[in-house]
């Protein structure tokens, strides 16, 4: 018979992120991770001189009884190492069962609901994230009821990054694009350098000593018209790039492709993010065929990411944020062709379409094949495809109502710089005079929840974030505190 389960993860010790991610691998060999919370930081009680915590908590399919679950549990903390110190005191790993079905159970080593339920907000937080609506079977009553009588502020939501660690809320994350490309449409391309690594290196100090938080790097162009790539081309663009600039900067590195090979090879160089344009709908060869080629004759493949999922899969294993676009603009073959900074026609024919309802739509699908491949909750990001099979009027829409995408309960990025719509709106700004209608944007998207903005011009994109940021402080509405 099969029970679900929710059992809350903390680490105070080390490398806490990773401890988390270890507990989850050595559980799935005697529960299925069904789904995971948001990761939390939160400060200790009870024994308050020690580190801050991480925590979360996973929803779990189990055979195992609730005394035969807590033993394994406590078989997973010792198996990772945890240290037995003061009760209450700094640990390792500490895997607690909040709840097993609706039983109530009480036994000298065991009590199912766990008697902490009530008052921590490190549990109650993640508790939300799973399942507002989850009924406390000895006090009956919804998690949600329970965390209103708390009264407390949700805590810090965190994103783990390699050793290092992102908040959620504090300010607006600046991402700056790196084009190791020949025929980037904004015209940034550094494939064409003398010598692409250096000038990317160059260009990347100039990126950081203005303040950027991570630094994307690409090798295939996806501008309207662009030429076709092949895996090796890619590597050979991105491969040496990163690895330069790990070894240059501290700062994280994204990779931005759609090929898991070419991903699999930016981590192995330094890469600690992976952004995926396809939104993960393009898991295998023929997937990709087929959306390189434009081929309406499998719409499966093309809108419905597969499962299993390599991108997804290699992000959970490497235990990697993953950023997942909306996109339906076929990738074209041949050379670029026509006005590079045209928009491509749009992928939506139905003139009564709700193109914010589309993207959520396609959002959603993304964000379950992740969840079916096991990237954590915390490691998922959206991005709802700016540039990306849309008319210069839905990305219009899109943007005055991103919020209603916040409601997806995801920190999201926002990529509009320099982007073809831009120049229309603005009566045809050539796109090398795009940067106020860029910064207008972003500004927009912040005040509607954007978490990211990913950019060209670092310098004045960042500037302006921190005034939208500093007006934005006093609101005890901003929506990025708490993604919904």
């Amino acid at each position: 018979m099969s029970h679900t389960a929710f059992i809350a993860l903390g680490s105070n010790v080390g490398n806490r992120a990773a401890y988390l991610h270890t507990a989850l691998d050595a559980m799935s060999s005697y529960a299925s991770i069904v789904e995971t919370s948001h990761l939390y930081e939160t400060v200790p009680i009870l024994v308050t001189d020690q580190p801050l915590f991480l925590n979360a908590v996973c929803k779990v399919s189990t055979h195992l009884t609730p005394l035969e679950l807590l033993s394994a549990v406590k078989q997973t903390e010792d198996s990772i190492g945890r240290t037995k110190t003061v009760r209450f005191g700094p640990r390792e790993i500490d895997l607690d069962i909040l709840f097993h079905d609706d039983s109530v159970v009480e036994t000298p080593d065991l009590t199912i609901p766990h008697v902490g339920i009530p008052e921590r907000d490190f549990v109650l937080a993640p508790l939300l994230d799973l399942d507002k609506d989850l009924r406390h079977p000895r006090l009956d009553v919804t998690v949600q009821a329970l965390w209103q009588r708390l009264q407390k502020p949700v805590p810090p939501r965190v994103m783990p990054i390699r050793e290092s660690l992102w908040h959620w809320g504090h300010d607006t994350k600046v991402m700056g694009i790196l084009n190791i490309t020949p025929d980037s449409f904004s015209g940034d391309g550094l494939a064409g350098a003398r010598n692409p690594v250096a000038a990317a290196v160059a260009q990347a100090r100039q990126f950081v000593g203005a303040g950027a938080d991570i630094l994307d790097i690409g090798g295939y162009s996806t501008r309207p018209g662009h030429a076709y790539l092949d895996v090796e081309e890619e590597i050979s663009r991105v491969g040496p790039v990163i690895g330069a600039l790990r070894d240059a900067l501290d700062v994280p590195l994204s990779v931005d492709t759609f090929r898991v090979e070419v991903a699999e090879k930016a981590l192995d160089a330094g890469a600690a993010w992976l952004n995926d344009v396809s939104g993960l709908r393009l898991a295998n060869q023929a997937a990709e065929t087929d959306f390189i080629a434009g081929e309406e004759t499998s719409r499966s493949t093309l809108h419905d990411p597969p499962v299993p999922n390599g991108m997804a899969v290699l992000s959970a294993r490497r235990r990697v944020p993953l950023v997942l676009m909306h996109n339906r603009a076929p990738l074209q073959t041949g050379p670029p062709s026509g006005d590079p900074q045209s928009e491509p026609p749009t992928a939506f024919n139905d003139p009564s379409h709700d193109i914010v309802a589309v993207v959520r739509q396609g959002l959603s699908t993304a964000l379950e094949a992740a969840r079916l491949n096991g990237v954590p909750r915390w490691h998922r990001i959206i991005d709802p495809g700016i540039g990306f099979g849309k008319t210069p009027a839905e990305h219009a829409v899109l943007i005055s109502r991103l919020d209603e995408l916040q409601e997806l309960g995801y920190p999201l990025l926002f990529g509009c710089s320099r982007k073809g719509f831009l120049g229309k709106m603005a009566g045809g700004a050539p796109v090398d005079d795009r940067l106020p209608g860029t910064i207008a944007a972003n500004a927009m998207a912040v005040e509607r929840g954007a978490q990211i903005v990913r950019v060209h011009d670092v310098r004045e994109n960042l500037q302006a974030m921190r005034v939208v940021d500093a007006i934005m402080a006093g609101s005890p509405d901003r929506p990025f505190t708490s993604f919904s």
